[in-house]
């Protein structure tokens, strides 16, 4: 049993990575046996780990299909980053006045780290995913960390990072660097102010990236002149 449960959270994890690399896009199928396969286990943890993403909402069920991978059409990703908005600032207000020297310390070495990763959007989300969590870690509340990071599980909907529009590693950087000196200066109001400037930039270059793919599909479909 114990071997399940944890074979279980293992797929389960992989089954997330997975959905927020991009790798499982939105609408894939997805199903037991192959899951089984991909990851080397048994039945059964495969079912868990469907069945725990079925929760969460990152898969649904679908009548003559199964499951497949759940996806957020434009108004659900506006509604998405604009709760992210109210949350982060919040968190980064509270780290303001909770953090510690140490955390504040860890936050801007996460920052510094970004910059040899500028051309890999991949690299640059992991970097970025740690810092989210630390700062949410730095706010000391527990149920705001909580819905946080609920927020992000439904984030991996997105697919991909917006990291790799042009011109938004540069951005973010900059966002990330006016967030650690409000926290070092412990301005309360200028570290919220400074977290949802980050979330509304980060919530236009999403933008861009979902009307960059929409042209792509239909120009891919479109019948030639």
């Amino acid at each position: 049993m114990a071997n399940n449960v944890s074979r279980g959270e293992a797929a389960y994890l992989q089954l997330k990575e997975a959905i927020q690399s991009g790798s499982l896009a939105p609408g894939a199928r997805v199903r037991e046996v192959e899951i089984a396969e991909r990851f080397g286990i048994s039945r059964t943890p495969a079912r868990e780990a469907i069945r725990r993403l079925e929760s969460k909402g990152l898969i649904s069920i679908v009548p003559h299909q199964g499951a497949v991978i759940a996806s957020l059409d434009h108004q659900q990703t506006m509604e998405l980053y604009d709760l992210r908005e109210i949350l982060e600032g919040s968190a980064a207000g509270f780290a303001a006045r909770h953090a510690s020297a140490a955390e504040v310390e860890e936050l801007a070495e996460l920052v510094a780290s970004e910059p040899p990763f500028a051309n890999d959007p991949n690299r640059l989300a992991e970097l970025n995913r740690v810092f989210h969590a630390a700062l949410y870690r730095a706010a000391h509340n527990r149920f705001l960390e909580r819905a946080l990071l609920g927020l992000r599980d439904s984030m991996a909907l997105l697919g991909g990072t917006s990291l790799q529009v042009a011109g938004r590693y540069e951005a973010a950087h900059a966002e990330h660097a006016a967030i650690i000196e409000a926290l070092n200066a412990r301005d309360e109001v200028g570290a919220e102010t400074a977290a949802r400037a980050h979330i509304r930039s980060a919530q236009r270059a999403r933008l861009k990236l979902m009307r960059a793919k929409m042209i792509n599909r239909d120009e891919a479909g479109a019948p030639a002149e």
